[in-house]
């Protein structure tokens, strides 16, 4: 059976490859990816995590944070993203509700969070912004040729909290298939390939930046430049060798607004995607007046992944999501 969703990233990874590179310049290839998932897919276990259970991960974004997402397909586990800004008061909710067999945050939060874990029989670890802690020091003594847990496509890879609009947040299940079908019709509807390069600005605790932005790339065998948050002025500097970019709304807004962003300095860009809040027409008319590349909206929910999509090829009308992705049907009541 294998391990549905990581099986398809191996099979179209080229180990050499670039994976990640980061602002300070450092770089993951695909071989490196492979090796530090298993080594901490290979510490969840020894941690105790088994097939099914739960880990939950309120940590700043760095490199090693998306490895520990691929290590929990790997091991089997549930990966369980937390927004960086939740309190422990939010959390104690969280992790009552999920019961992780073990929580991931960073070096400060540790103590608080711990004695919440403590009273649902999870354990504790840390993974910092640097992608140092206690987890990463477990992983160095875990051999890289980790044998991947069997898991489905029927079989749950990820719960993620909604934004909680009719009451408390619920935990939305996703499995390994709805992933990678989603991931499947994103790359072949927008075109991606191993040539692509994205510019990777949003935050990986949510369905855009995790699984729409990076399994996206996973499952092309393309580069990212990963980024712990937008800045407009590397953007724009990373649009001369980027080909997409994934963002929300504001960071559009911030775009138009900066003097640099010009024809010019989108020449090499293929494509620019909005999501995840409703983009003003009028964001979409001056971001296509300055640069001749109109915006891709698309529309899609926590639990159900990407629904909808402007075309990659004719008009992508402004406030407008465009129209059902392959294999999704919709109904306007």
């Amino acid at each position: 059976m294998g391990n549905h969703l990581f099986d398809a990233i191996r099979a179209v990874a080229t180990p050499d490859a670039v994976f990640i590179e980061t602002a300070d310049g450092r770089r993951w290839t695909y071989g490196d990816m492979i090796a530090l998932s298993g080594r901490l897919a290979g510490a969840l276990q020894a941690l105790g995590v088994r097939a099914g259970d739960r880990v939950a991960v309120q940590v700043e974004k760095s490199p090693e944070a998306l490895m520990l997402y691929l290590a929990c397909l790997r091991a089997g586990a549930v990966y369980l993203p937390l927004n960086t800004a939740y309190t422990l008061a939010e959390l104690d909710y969280f992790i009552g509700d999920a019961e992780p067999a073990l929580v991931v945050v960073g070096p400060k939060s540790r103590e608080g969070v711990a004695a919440i874990a403590g009273n649902h029989g999870g354990r504790v670890e840390t993974l910092d912004a640097s992608g140092s802690g206690s987890l990463i020091e477990r992983a160095a003594d875990e051999p890289v040729d980790f044998t991947d847990v069997e898991r489905g496509p029927d079989d749950l890879a990820a719960i993620l909290y909604t934004s909680g609009t009719t009451g408390r947040s619920k935990g939305a299940m996703l499995t390994h298939d709805n992933l990678l079908s989603n991931a499947l019709t994103l790359r072949d509807h927008w075109r991606f390939t191993s040539a692509d390069r994205l510019i990777h600005a949003l935050p990986i605790f949510h369905t855009h930046g995790l699984f729409v932005a990076s399994n996206v790339t996973l499952l092309s065998g393309a580069s990212m430049y990963l980024l712990p948050k937008f800045d407009a002025d590397e953007v724009l500097t990373l649009m001369g060798t980027a080909t997409v970019m994934m963002g929300v709304p504001t960071f559009y807004v911030r775009l138009v607004q900066h003097p640099g962003l010009t024809r010019e300095a989108t020449a090499k860009m293929r494509l620019f995607v909005s999501g995840s809040a409703p983009l003003l027409a009028e964001t979409h008319r001056a971001f296509s007046e300055k640069t001749d590349h109109a915006l891709l909206e698309r529309y899609g929910m926590t639990e159900t992944n990407m629904n909808t999509s402007n075309p990659y090829e004719g008009d992508r009308i402004a406030g407008t999501v465009g129209f059902p992705l392959p294999g999704v049907l919709l109904r306007v009541s």
